[in-house]
């Protein structure tokens, strides 16, 4: 397997992350008129984190998930806590490393499925030594 390990940091609990927020919905088509610009005050920690004890950020290394929009660089938000489902975003643990990629539930195996034509899927049997780590929550992208 030649996926480069995911960068894990647990966030900061203690110090809310303010950013300012508008109440005027952004127009992705023509502009509206300018309204009073209300704005209010959002904490990062707790519009992204629902279970803090559980719930890490990661970087993505490499490029296996790039058909899905998921770069090199970007920020995962991941739920330990959060049960895995078909098709779900999960960070997982397959022999010694960790993975980025889709779960799908074929029969009594798992596939791993990236989405990069250049990557295979990844069968995983009962002896292989796997769990999933966590279900990814939100992807945090610079533009």
């Amino acid at each position: 397997m030649k996926n480069k390990t995911i960068e894990i940091f647990r966030p900061d609990e203690e110090t809310p992350i303010y950013v300012t927020i508008t109440d005027t919905p952004i127009c992705a088509g023509f502009p509206s008129p300018a309204d009073d610009h209300l704005e209010n005050k959002l904490d990062l920690n707790k519009a992204l984190i629902k279970n803090p004890s559980s719930t890490f950020f990661a970087r993505v290394k490499g490029e296996s998930m790039i058909d899905d929009g998921i770069e090199e660089g970007d920020l995962l938000v991941i739920d330990k806590s959060s049960e895995p489902h078909e098709n779900c975003l999960a960070v997982c643990f397959l022999e010694g490393e960790f993975t980025l990629k889709r779960v799908k539930i074929d029969g009594d195996d798992l596939l791993l499925m990236p989405a990069n034509k250049k990557y295979k899927p990844i069968r995983v049997k009962r002896d292989n030594d796997f769990y999933i780590w966590g279900i990814v929550k939100y992807l945090i992208k610079k533009v």
